[in-house]
């Protein structure tokens, strides 16, 4: 018999949130648009048609909301990994849930809309 356990150490708040992303190391990659179902500080669980590989390093941009961040909503660059891929859906977009390795508040120069 197996038994799952569920690893997340962080409350997980089901939010959408558009954000932005790009492989590290991936030469020529444009930035790409998602959507994120769920967050948490260390992690977020996005929908994706961009094709990716469980352990791929990605930055990330968001606006990290006030239930997460425990103040006003603030817009971060992350450093994130890819720990699981689910199969792609109807519509062609897989779900993608990332690992938060590092991430700081944008400054104002750094600052986009989604």
């Amino acid at each position: 018999m197996t038994i799952l356990t569920d690893r997340r150490n962080d409350t997980r708040v089901s939010i959408r949130v558009p954000l932005r992303f790009k492989p590290i190391g991936a030469q020529n990659a444009q930035e790409q648009a998602a959507e994120s179902e769920n967050l948490s500080q260390r992690g977020v669980f996005m929908w994706t048609t961009y094709p990716l590989n469980v352990g791929a390093q990605l930055e990330l941009k968001l606006r990290m909301p006030g239930e997460i961040s425990g103040g006003l909503a603030t817009e971060v660059h992350c450093t994130a990994r890819v720990v699981r891929i689910t199969e792609p859906n109807l519509a062609g977009r897989s779900g993608v849930a990332l690992r938060i390795e590092r991430y700081h508040a944008a400054a104002e120069r750094e600052r986009w809309a989604c």
